[in-house]
């Protein structure tokens, strides 16, 4: 027999979810960030040399 009403559980998997695609993206946008400062910083230096 199937389940009578709301289906169980869907709601908090759909939150959960929502969270860890935030915290991949906030995590590979700081890496690209900290990747574009170290490239900043070796053109900075092969410039004054």
């Amino acid at each position: 027999m199937a389940k009578n009403g709301k289906a169980k559980n869907t709601l908090n998997k759909a939150k959960h979810a929502k969270l860890m695609d935030r915290k991949k993206n906030k995590l590979k946008k700081e890496a690209a960030l900290r990747k574009e400062r170290l490239k900043a910083i070796i053109r900075k230096s092969k410039e004054s040399e």
